[in-house]
């Protein structure tokens, strides 16, 4: 069974930093992938991490400030999110490639055949 189990996420003033995990149930081979939705919006990419946690992708908007990675004793990939703005505010989703052992990272929502369950992130004073 494949699945994704998130946690996190929560309430943060403006320039405060919060921490998304993703535990990965039989997903280890696989790239993975942070998604956001704001509210009334798609969902769009924010970031990747590589099968073999060795390449990071980040959307342009949160270069700098977001980082993702992996903790393989634990089967868990983390989003640190710091400096986070007003407009970062939304659901939280970690999706797993649909292909198995692909080497590279897709920003297209279609590559993502598991999802979890997203996690609500507020930025607000």
């Amino acid at each position: 069974q494949l699945a994704l189990e998130e946690s996190g996420g929560g309430l943060v003033e403006p320039g405060g930093s919060l921490r998304l995990s993703c535990n990965l149930v039989g997903m280890n081979s696989y790239a993975i992938s942070w998604f956001r939705q704001a509210p009334g919006k798609e969902r769009e990419w924010v970031s990747c991490l590589s099968k073999n946690a060795n390449v990071t992708e980040y959307t342009d908007n949160v270069k700098g400030r977001f980082t993702v990675a992996k903790d393989s004793t634990k089967n868990m990939v983390h989003l640190h999110m710091n400096g986070l703005k007003p407009e970062g505010k939304g659901g939280y989703y970690c999706a797993g490639d649909r292909t198995r052992f692909r080497e590279i990272c897709n920003v297209g929502i279609g590559a993502y055949g598991v999802w979890g369950h997203g996690n609500q992130v507020t930025v607000s004073v």
